[in-house]
């Protein structure tokens, strides 16, 4: 029984040294949420991304540097879109993961998708980026 605990512990001290990421929502929730009107989509990748990539169809396009410097394109987005649920991804999830998380900790309602895979994996529309 011990050794039982000592190896669940063991387990849980990754999730627990790191901190709970942000709360997820499913690239299926996300388009029925940004259908309703209730959220907004937003690509946290950068803009060679963007271009190589294509996008989901209704993303906003917010680039995380933009977040993680000066935040001008995002301050006007938030302003915005302030009664709206925030639901971000990238390409893996993980920088989705970190600004769900901060935003969430300003008081953002926010979640992480995912990643642009995650998306068209579950067969949901992509649009081309031409900037």
């Amino acid at each position: 029984m011990q050794s039982l605990l000592r190896l669940l512990c063991l387990a849980l001290l990754p999730a627990v040294a790191l901190g709970a990421g942000a709360p997820s929502v499913s690239p299926q929730e996300a388009a029925k949420l940004v259908a309703a009107g209730k959220a907004v989509l937003v690509d946290v990748r950068e803009p060679a991304e963007w271009k190589e990539t294509g996008v989901a169809a209704p993303a906003v396009l917010l680039p995380k540097s933009d977040f993680d410097g000066d935040q001008k394109q995002w301050k006007e987005f938030l302003a915005k879109n302030g009664d709206k649920q925030v639901l971000v991804y990238c390409r893996s999830g993980r920088r989705s993961d970190a600004v769900a998380k901060a935003l969430a900790d300003k008081g953002v309602k926010a979640a992480n998708v995912g990643g642009l895979g995650d998306w068209t994996k579950a067969g949901l529309p992509v649009r081309k980026v031409e900037r």
